[in-house]
């Protein structure tokens, strides 16, 4: 059985400015690339069907999904395979945006002329859409979750440490956490829908866990500051890692089975958690560190 053995880092060799600075620059590119795609495209992400609207077709067909990908004049947003017991070659067409029921129907008309049929079935199964007033709703209630998760994770970083400094370090860590996915997905085209959603909302208790496991060593165990972070980090280090080499497989294996979504989760909670490794164990110990040798005199 193979045995994870996290190295003990000599922080000494460090200032906290040297530290923080990392961190806080991939934070800041993180900011940048969300701005610009803000600026460009009228959102900082990427909305999938459920928060742009749109149209989604159900096909039956033995084409690959890059053949389907080529079939239509306006390129999907999605393509899905359908999984579920005794369906075979069956995919779920997403087109975000696609409200038009003349441009739908072309579509459906190009689906089945230039997709290969499956035997004697039809090759659109179903054709159905989501209208933009209702796929906005959506996008509120989802961007309220995850306002009211946030603001339930600060308010129980403030009750559990009443004072400004480790507080506002497990707040400005899970900022960034979210911050870098949420960058990441613009830059890889990822759609923001609600299981990436979840996936965010997921990243903010993973944040929150491994930062108060670190604040929790640091400030209420006995010991030396750098001994008790060397016991939260083999703590915190071995359980994010192991959740990393989770997702990664989850990924690699969603992909390989056409699980878009789930791929689309494992890889965002991966560079999530990597992200929050970072953020834990350099900008957050660095807050710390600060606050302990310093920041309590003055």
């Amino acid at each position: 059985m193979g045995y994870f053995d996290v190295p003990e880092i000599d922080y000494t060799r460090y200032t906290n400015r040297q530290l923080a600075a990392v961190p806080l620059a991939v934070l800041a590119v993180a900011l940048l690339v969300l701005s610009g795609t803000f600026l460009l495209t009228g959102t900082p992400v990427p909305l999938g069907m459920d928060f742009a609207g749109g149209a989604e077709l159900t096909v039956q067909t033995t084409s690959s999904e890059s053949e389907i990908q080529g079939a239509f004049d306006i390129e999907p947003d999605s393509i899905q395979s359908v999984q579920a017991p005794g369906v075979e070659n069956q995919y779920s067409v997403q087109f975000a945006g696609i409200e038009d029921n003349n441009v739908i129907q072309s579509l459906s008309n190009q689906a089945a002329t230039n997709l290969a049929q499956d035997g004697d079935t039809a090759v659109v199964q179903s054709q159905s859409t989501v209208s933009p007033t209702f796929a906005e709703q959506t996008q509120q209630t989802a961007l309220l979750g995850i306002a009211v998760a946030f603001l339930g994770m600060s308010v129980i970083a403030f009750l559990l440490f009443r004072t400004f400094v480790p507080s506002i370090a497990i707040v400005l860590s899970a900022f960034s956490d979210l911050v870098i996915p949420l960058a990441f997905m613009s830059l890889a085209n990822i759609s923001l829908s609600l299981g990436t959603v979840a996936a965010l909302l997921m990243l903010i208790g993973y944040s929150v866990d491994s930062d108060i496991l670190l604040n929790n060593h640091i400030l209420r165990r006995q010991g030396d500051f750098y001994e008790s972070t060397h016991r939260a980090t083999r703590t915190g280090v071995t359980m994010t890692v192991t959740s990393m080499a989770a997702m990664l497989v989850m990924g690699i294996a969603a992909t390989l089975f056409g699980v878009e979504l789930l791929a689309s989760v494992g890889i965002i909670l991966f560079v999530g958690l990597a992200a929050d490794l970072m953020n834990t164990y350099m900008l957050n110990l660095s807050l710390l560190r600060w606050y302990k040798f310093e920041g309590v005199r003055s």
